[in-house]
């Protein structure tokens, strides 16, 4: 069978098995969201139910609104999130695009290097990040976590973008050079826009790990004043009794700009996955 004939065929199985992977990842954000409607007591008896007139309760939401800044947790981890996908995807590109457009001795060598991260975990330094923020009286401030999420970031940035740019026309480049235009704006006005699925799937991928995570919220900004969604999740959470209708709700809350996101992207991202598995 040529490969003209398969192409669609791959095409609806690759669209297929994403489609089975996001209704299996979203199950249980649906019971998250779903129980978060719920009472105490139809939570443990009938986790998998619908709330019905009988247990529908929004007590979860009104503990989260009342107890706590949540609205500050979740503008704390909004900018942070936001400017951390920012740097990344701008310096992520940038680099890339050195790597892919020229050529250098030692270029190999600092690709491997600029990928390193990821396969070593940025968590095994952290009593070294720790000590570098008490020195610099960057403890409890947004600026330490977007500075530790753009370096956890740039490493895959990099590599998924070197790889999407080197696809990009020699021909477009030069034309663009002979029009007169600077390196700059071949990157901004030429490359970027040609690159965009990647950007994408480079965002969410970014975006994820930040927003859910724990680990650097807890040791670097664990004050009030700047406590992201997460860790201000973790306040429900007692050593012997758990309010299970706040952490629903306050999970429930912290979803939602990761399904927008992904709602926003979801083209661009399954542009990005599957470019290059169909010719």
């Amino acid at each position: 069978m040529s490969n003209a004939r398969t192409a669609p065929v791959r095409t609806a199985l690759i669209h297929l098995a994403l489609l089975s992977y996001t209704v299996i990842a979203l199950f249980p954000v649906f019971l998250t969201v779903v129980n978060s409607f719920k009472s105490r007591a139809a939570i443990f008896r009938e986790p998998m139910a619908v709330p019905t007139p009988a247990t529908f309760s929004l007590i979860g939401y009104e503990t989260v609104l009342k107890q706590g800044d949540f609205l500050g947790y979740f503008q704390n981890s909004m900018i942070v999130t936001i400017a951390s996908i920012a740097l990344v995807l701008l310096f992520g590109a940038m680099a890339a695009f050195a790597l892919s457009e020229y050529r250098f001795r030692g270029n190999l060598l600092m690709g491997l290097y600029l990928a390193l991260g990821i396969m070593i975990p940025i968590r095994l330094g952290t009593v070294a990040i720790l000590q570098g923020m008490v020195a610099t009286g960057l403890v409890n401030t947004r600026t330490a976590l977007v500075l530790v999420y753009t370096a956890q970031g740039l490493p895959l940035a990099i590599f998924i973008l070197s790889e999407f740019m080197r696809t990009v026309s020699d021909d477009l480049k030069n034309a663009g050079r002979i029009d007169g235009l600077s390196e700059y704006s071949i990157f901004f006005r030429l490359v970027l826009p040609l690159v965009r699925p990647a950007m994408a799937t480079v965002a969410v991928f970014t975006m994820i790990p930040i927003w859910n995570d724990l680990w650097f919220p807890l040791i670097l900004a664990p004050g009030e004043a700047t406590k992201t969604v997460t860790l201000g999740a973790q306040m429900f959470i007692g050593q012997y009794v758990t309010n299970w209708n706040a952490v629903l709700a306050a999970l429930s809350l912290a979803i939602m700009p990761v399904m927008i996101l992904y709602v926003i992207f979801s083209r661009q991202l399954i542009r990005g996955i599957t470019a290059g598995a169909v010719k």
